[in-house]
């Protein structure tokens, strides 16, 4: 990083984008940034940002689309190298947390349970197993037909 670019003015929004690793690469960063669905609110202005070398400072709003999300993140400071995760969460205050994905999953998966009476339709691999026991079945035996 150059003095200038960390200086007064803030740092480019596309860097600091990256660099708070809220997008893996810096071209995916300056992507959004290019296409005009960053919103940035400075001093209770909200003005859209279309250029990648606009500079953003403490105390800066960023709303921006994240996959399926709506991020919205309040810059805390500037960075001067992309370093690690923890570093990076420094970098923002996340206003808007992401909804908690493994309860949502866990509804999903587990689905109505399906119950049935013991002996009721086909066994199951269980019941098959004890029948082949009662009648003294080898299971590595192979069974006619």
């Amino acid at each position: 990083m150059t003095a200038r670019s960390l200086s007064s003015d803030g740092q480019r929004i596309d860097t600091w984008l990256w660099h708070a690793r809220l997008f893996k690469t810096r071209t995916l960063a300056a992507a959004v940034v290019s296409a005009g669905k960053v919103r940035l609110t400075r001093n209770g202005k909200t003005a859209r940002v279309a250029k990648t070398s606009h500079q953003v400072r403490p105390g800066d709003t960023l709303t921006f689309p994240k996959g399926r999300l709506i991020r919205i993140v309040c810059v805390t400071a500037l960075a001067v190298r992309r370093g690690p995760a923890a570093e990076a969460q420094a970098l923002y205050e996340d206003l808007i947390p992401p909804p908690p994905l493994k309860e949502k999953r866990k509804e999903k998966r587990a689905g109505p349970v399906a119950t049935r009476e013991p002996g009721a339709g086909r066994p199951t691999k269980k019941e098959r197993r004890a029948t082949d026991r009662l009648r003294g079945v080898d299971p590595g035996e192979e069974k006619e037909l």
